[in-house]
């Protein structure tokens, strides 16, 4: 039998104070007004206390925490950080000594070499590429030959042979070079090549025996990175892995790592992740924000790089005291 309806009776609703509810959005958490000439931190403070605003303001404090606790900052990063012009941010971070560790895949290392040796890089794939003269650069294709080569005598990771060959070079343009940076400060820079999947693999002088090779010792140098992301004895700051632009080889590499640093004993609860992008993708936030991380301690900030990046560089170092 089919049902009557008729409009429900609203004065037999059960309603309650509003002093005996929680609520989301406060005046406390609305945005600030700064003045002209407010400092980055001022305006990052003045955010509201809301969703994206909260993520960084919490990044930002956990880069400043690890820094001053003495444990490392590791940035992962896509080739297109460096394409709209990152580099310098990069290069400033590891110079002041805040990031102790980089990684990224073999396009953002094509992409640093050619800014450092030829001054340009990034060609228009649509028009090279009917032609067949996409990726058939023979400087960028001899210098990464030589540097495989490099690696394999001298029984090191590609990133670091990417940076002792630029300096052995001159590099022109070297003090735009992260991996140029990273070889004068010292710090582990790790590449994790895909085969196939990057331009200068198809050199008649690619030898993939080295390749790999430097490749595979780079991650198992990264390991080892990941596994110092923890507090060090009686503290509760844990180093920060930050991932930007890769969504998919850094986030899969980082998982692994996860992995293998716990399964060697590293206690990493105090770790903070991020990921930084302009999409929220799966493999990021599952396997940086969610599944290695303590709940709380992974967060997905969304947006141009060439707007977050100098946001966070700056909000870094007025947190710290250092000038610009």
């Amino acid at each position: 039998m089919t049902r009557k309806y008729k409009p429900v009776d609203p004065s037999r609703l059960k309603t309650y104070s509003a002093t005996r509810r929680e609520h989301k959005a406060t005046v406390a958490s609305l945005a600030g007004l700064p003045k002209p000439g407010a400092t980055t931190n001022e305006l990052l403070r003045s955010f509201p206390d809301y969703l994206g605003a909260r993520s960084f303001r919490a990044v930002v404090d956990a880069i400043v925490a690890a820094r001053n606790a003495d444990r490392p900052v590791a940035v992962a990063f896509g080739a297109h950080v460096i394409k709209v012009g990152c580099s310098p941010i990069l290069i400033d971070l590891i110079q002041r000594g805040i990031v102790k560790a980089i990684a990224c895949n073999g396009a953002c290392a094509i992409h640093d070499v050619e800014l450092a040796m030829l001054g340009a890089t990034s060609e228009e794939v649509a028009d090279t590429i009917r032609d067949g003269s996409f990726g058939m650069v023979a400087e960028t294709l001899e210098f990464f030959d030589a540097a495989s080569r490099r690696a394999a005598k001298d029984s090191i990771g590609l990133g670091a042979a990417i940076g002792a060959t630029l300096i052995e070079r001159k590099a022109p343009n070297l003090g735009r070079s992260i991996f140029a940076a990273a070889a004068q400060s010292g710090i582990p820079a790790c590449v994790h090549v895909a085969i196939g999947t990057d331009t200068v693999h198809v050199s008649a002088g690619a030898d993939g025996a080295a390749i790999g090779a430097a490749s595979m010792h780079d991650f198992r140098l990264i390991c080892d990175v990941v596994s110092d992301l923890g507090a060090a004895k009686g503290s509760s700051v844990g180093g920060v892995w930050l991932n930007i632009g890769s969504a998919v080889v850094l986030p899969e590499v980082f998982l692994k790592a996860v992995s293998v640093a716990r399964n060697l004993g590293a206690n990493l609860d105090t770790m903070t992740t991020a990921n930084f992008d302009m999409l929220r993708h799966y493999r990021p936030h599952q396997n940086v924000v969610q599944r290695p991380v303590t709940a709380g301690r992974g967060f997905d900030i969304i947006g141009h790089h060439e707007i977050m990046l100098p946001l966070l560089r700056q909000a870094i170092i007025e947190q710290l005291g250092d000038q610009p």
